[in-house]
């Protein structure tokens, strides 16, 4: 045979065996733009998805979980099916868009308010305008998600997004292929100060006259946020938003994806040693969450690390460090049992205890090859929930046997809860 016809057939060879799985290892992307409305007057927001023509073969459904005393007026393009907590929505093969509507602020039962929109500012959570969604879709589809903010003469806007032109963001979560918006976010007329802290680009922002104290925030981060990604280096976000405002705003902290809210009021440092802030970065950093029964695990070793990075930063000396375990220490003995559904005061102190116990005994164990920043590191990477069972199986993985300071009688119950 001709030496040139054989080379023409290996060449075709080749393609037709290459050519398949070279198309599956693409993903099948479809255009996905959220508008955002902010109507202060209504204290609502108006929300909108609408999906390109690509989405043909893509998706066939959407079935979103909503809190139906504040979504609602769906409408849209396709089929939309309302019932109770869900609302399923498939839109045309063309593309489509649906819309609702949702108010803002939200008071809780301290009466106190988690979201708040007045005339002139509003701070909320993408996650609470957004409801999540689960997709019946291609395994191989990805969304190219935007959002485009519509927003009151003279407005600004902060979300923990990279913003591709005027208010309108790029919308990039890794290993979700549905990706839409969330984390904290504020608008309005706002005060802004941005700077580059340990490759993460910050952002912290307030209404104006709310006595948020911007800058010493940022002193306060760039202090610690090094050492906090030290701890877990290949988790921490590309962008940090610390938001906060005023009352009647929670009177304290909380954190979101790539963001945390504090209260204007609240202390940068409290006067046992403590710091919210610090607390509500190591929640951003590692976004460990805990299952039922678990909170100790998880607001216990938020609480520890805030001293922990504070002390390594030498934002408080030897003497504060070891003052504030002495105190919670004692604040601890309050707590009758650390299974509770949420830990809180005595319960957090108690458990800040064990963590502490715990960190010492690894470090020992190993003869100081490890700690507890390797178990923390350990339950990051998983993101998975955390239970007893699972902190426990952690720390065998670090120390290679059971550890005192988790057993039973530590504790004082076991894993079934009796």
């Amino acid at each position: 045979m001709n030496f040139n016809l054989l080379v023409s057939l290996a060449v075709v060879v080749c393609a037709l065996g290459s050519g398949p799985s070279f198309a599956q290892s693409e993903n099948h992307h479809y255009g996905l733009r959220y508008d955002l409305t902010l109507k202060p007057a209504e204290d609502r927001a108006d929300v909108s998805l609408t999906v390109d023509d690509r989405v043909k073969g893509t998706i066939w459904e959407m079935r979103f979980h909503i809190d139906p005393a504040r979504h609602a007026g769906f409408e849209g393009d396709g089929t939309i099916e309302a019932q109770g907590e869900y609302v399923t929505w498939t839109p045309p093969e063309t593309g489509g868009r649906l819309s609702f509507h949702v108010p803002v602020s939200n008071r809780r039962a301290n009466g106190r308010f988690d979201a708040l929109m007045g005339d002139d500012w509003a701070v909320f959570r993408g996650d609470d305008l957004f409801p999540p969604a689960h997709i019946q879709d291609r395994d191989d589809s990805q969304a190219d998600a935007t959002l485009h903010v519509h927003l009151p003469e003279g407005w600004s806007f902060v979300a923990p997004y990279r913003r591709i032109e005027d208010h309108v963001y790029e919308i990039e979560h890794a290993h979700r292929r549905f990706d839409r918006p969330t984390g904290w976010m504020a608008a309005g007329r706002l005060g802004v100060r941005r700077d580059r802290i340990a490759g993460v680009q910050v952002v912290v922002a307030g209404p104006l006259n709310q006595g948020v104290r911007r800058l010493d925030i940022l002193a306060l981060l760039n202090w610690n946020l090094p050492k906090v990604r030290r701890l877990v280096p290949d988790h921490m976000p590309e962008r940090l938003v610390v938001v906060s405002a005023g009352d009647p705003m929670w009177r304290g902290g909380l954190s979101g994806p790539n963001s945390l809210f504090l209260h204007a009021d609240r202390p940068l440092l409290s006067e046992n040693g403590s710091s919210t802030l610090v607390h509500e970065l190591i929640h951003v950093a590692t976004r460990i969450e805990g299952e039922k029964g678990a909170d100790w695990i998880v607001e216990g070793m938020a609480e520890y690390y805030s001293l922990k990075i504070l002390w390594r930063s030498g934002t408080i000396t030897e003497n504060r460090y070891q003052q504030t375990f002495d105190k919670l220490a004692k604040w601890g003995e309050e707590a009758d049992r650390l299974d509770v559904e949420l830990s809180r005061g005595p319960v957090t102190a108690r458990a800040v205890g064990i963590m502490r116990k715990l960190d010492r005994e690894v470090y020992r164990k190993t003869k100081g090859e490890k700690s507890l920043d390797d178990v923390v590191r350990n339950l990051t990477t998983a993101q998975q929930k955390v239970n007893t069972n699972r902190f426990r199986q952690a720390v065998v993985e670090v120390m290679g046997e059971p550890a005192d300071a988790l057993s039973d009688n530590q504790l004082g119950f076991d894993v079934t809860g009796n």
